[in-house]
């Protein structure tokens, strides 16, 4: 008898252990599934599990993240949400107000933060003072990529100007080149939208239309000229555009079948990830206008039960904004680092002019958020925004009508 019960206690205390050293856990939901941002992802999680923790990969794709949102709102109605969420701009605060996220402001304070994430991006990480997400990288949106060969080919420079840029894609298009390629969703549009308007608008005007949102900006002759040319970019698509994924218009330029891409510098990772080199395969060039749109990825702690799990969220938010994370993952990912101290050298050249064009962005007062990657403003007005982009965009409305329908939609969600 003196046996089983020895035998039955050293396995509850077997048992207690096991449980003792579980270590660290963290779900983490993101929408990082194609080549580069897949490969961006694994160096966080190689590094959370080399310092002990247990990594559940929730992966969710499509939408720029819209399908992961929909996942994310399922769990939290559900009572069961993750670890960490990827989020950004005004959706931290939104999450923040329904009460249901983390206080990090423990780990930030003692890696000090504050003193290594500029002030613009550190204010959209913290809820009412308090640290509520940990900062990844900063990604520039404003970017034109394109084929090195094509443009030699076709005796082409990076345009600096919209008409260059038009000139370019007329001389393609009659040499039976691909002038754009692009993705016919939702978000997509937004990009190359919003790209175009800070080129025609200017910083300034910028800042006015889709930052605060004002009604005679938004209305004005010169937002008309913006649906113009985004009538002229829809001409220089191919027929198959509808529903194709960024990744896959990237590889149209890796690949010869066109000749630029407008999209976030995410792009530069599937050309790295491909072993493709920047300035011989592949150009980059900030698209024609002055300005930085920027777009920061960050990842929310919600509030979970149980000390494994706060404990996987203070360790994942030490690793995310640490030094040899910053570097590792924007080197992979092709953005670039949002802590100012980080060594740039093993960085290509794309990422030195980002960072050298966001410093003085910065300076000029010309570095904005993003509005199509949701660093702007509320999902609302966004949403409402983008539903006139895309329904001008993929019809033969005109651009009187657009500027119209868009002051209007604004008015209406607000």
């Amino acid at each position: 008898m003196k046996k089983y019960v020895f035998a039955a206690a050293s396995t509850l205390a077997l048992a207690a252990s096991s449980i003792a050293q579980a270590g660290p856990e963290a779900e983490v939901l993101h929408w990082w599934t194609s080549g580069g941002e897949a490969k961006s992802v694994a160096v966080l999680q190689q590094e959370f599990s080399a310092n002990g923790g247990t990594w559940t990969d929730m992966p969710v794709a499509g939408g720029g993240g819209d399908a992961a949102m929909t996942a994310l709102r399922a769990r939290v109605l559900s009572g069961n949400a993750p670890t960490a969420v990827q989020l950004k701009g005004p959706a931290i605060q939104e999450w923040y107000e329904e009460g249901v996220l983390a206080d990090i402001s423990n780990v930030a304070e003692a890696e000090g933060w504050d003193k290594v994430l500029p002030a613009s991006i550190a204010a959209h990480m913290k809820c009412e003072g308090q640290w509520c997400a940990a900062p990844v990288n900063v990604h520039r949106v404003d970017w034109l990529w394109a084929n090195a060969e094509i443009l030699s080919a076709n005796g082409i420079e990076m345009p600096t100007s919209w008409d260059e840029f038009n000139a370019a894609a007329e001389k393609l298009q009659a040499a039976g080149v691909i002038p754009l390629a692009h993705g016919g969703q939702a978000w997509q549009d937004a990009t190359v939208f919003e790209v175009v308007a800070l080129g025609l608008l200017g910083a300034e005007d910028f800042h006015k239309a889709f930052v605060e949102l004002d009604p005679t900006t938004l209305g004005s002759d010169k937002m008309v000229a913006v649906f113009d040319q985004m009538r002229r970019m829809r001409g220089y698509v191919d027929s198959n555009f509808p529903g194709r994924d960024w990744n896959l218009a990237t590889s149209m330029v890796m690949n010869g079948e066109a000749a630029f891409q407008i999209m976030g510098d995410w792009a530069k990772g599937e050309f790295m990830a491909a072993g493709k080199v920047p300035g011989e395969d592949f150009l980059c060039a900030s698209a024609p206008g002055a300005g930085f749109l920027y777009n920061v990825d960050s990842f929310a702690m919600f509030d979970v039960d149980g000390a494994d799990k706060q404990d996987g969220q203070a360790l994942l938010a030490k690793l995310i904004v640490g030094q040899n994370f910053q570097k590792v993952f924007n080197l992979n990912k092709g953005s670039i680092p949002a802590r100012v101290d980080v060594a740039m050298d093993e960085f290509d050249s794309c990422a030195h002019l980002s960072a050298s064009e966001m410093t003085a962005s910065s300076e000029e007062g010309s570095l904005l958020p993003s509005y199509a990657h949701g660093m702007a403003m509320r999902g609302a007005q966004s949403g409402a925004i983008t539903d006139v982009v895309t329904a001008h965009f993929n019809s033969d409305m005109s651009s009187a009508e657009a500027v119209k329908m868009l002051t209007q939609a604004v008015a209406n969600s607000l």
